[in-house]
């Protein structure tokens, strides 16, 4: 089992910097499109708002025939660029009563269970056990198809004989992502270093490679949010006869986009 563990991440290894380096050229491409969307008024008139809520007044209407620019989103609301150069907010309520340019209405996408299934980033914080010593994790990934992703996830471990800090490059594979409780696996490598902790005599940090494969359970709860709990089985590499074999269980939370 060690054996193909450490000739996996080798591998693994190689594949992901790859990988990298084509998300690279697909960020690159997409910075280039900063078209807004345009939508023309339907109703009687719109109410834009001096900020994104409903305590902020009503400086502006926009009559119904005119069109606006939408700039970005915050929660429920919109900044919208309209006639005259009056950039104000406006409730997705007020443009689910819109059209496109092709005279279509124009469709609110509200983050549900269907864009988790459809996500392409998310990011989030897990915490727990790391052989014994607690450990808290930050991750970013990117979502390739629904089934296949890739991520980074750079972690601390504080135990009572040493310190561990590890960045790790992960595959991972979710069989089943339209369930709610979408169970996954994972095969990843990455470098681990360890500082022990010694007040008479310091003992010299060290660094290695480490593999590892795990299984995990995404649960999604709301809105933009879903729970994260898995179970890693590391390798270290050392340079000794022996490597050191470590378990980590960790639960989380976690944001998708």
């Amino acid at each position: 089992m060690r054996i193909i563990l450490i000739a996996a991440g080798r591998f693994l290894s190689w594949s992901l910097q790859g990988i990298i380096l084509l998300a690279g050229v697909a960020s690159l491409s997409a910075l280039a499109e900063d078209d807004y969307q345009v939508v023309e008024i339907a109703e009687p008139f719109i109410e834009m708002h001096t900020g994104p809520g409903r305590g902020y007044p009503v400086f502006h209407v926009v009559e119904k025939g005119q069109t606006i620019q939408l700039i970005k989103k915050r929660t429920e609301w919109y900044k919208v660029l309209a006639k005259r150069s009056k950039l104000g907010w406006v409730h997705e309520d007020q443009l689910r009563r819109t059209l496109t340019p092709s005279g279509e209405n124009f469709e609110i996408n509200k983050p549900d269970q269907e864009g988790f299934v459809d996500r392409n980033f998310e990011a989030g914080m897990l915490a727990g056990d790391f052989g014994g010593a607690n450990v808290m994790t930050l991750y970013g990934g990117w979502s390739w198809t629904q089934n296949i992703s890739t991520e980074i996830a750079v972690s601390q471990a504080l135990g009572n004989v040493s310190d561990i800090q590890f960045i790790n490059l992960n595959i991972m594979h979710q069989p089943f992502p339209e369930w709610t409780f979408s169970p996954y696996v994972k095969i990843g490598t990455g470098r681990v270093k360890i500082s022990p902790n010694a007040t008479i005599i310091q003992p010299q940090d060290r660094e290695d490679e480490m593999v590892h494969a795990g299984v995990g359970m995404r649960v999604y709860i709301s809105r933009q949010f879903f729970l994260r709990a898995e179970y890693n089985a590391h390798t270290i590499l050392t340079s000794r006869n022996d490597n050191d074999e470590i378990e980590e269980w960790k639960l989380g939370f976690s944001v998708y986009f």
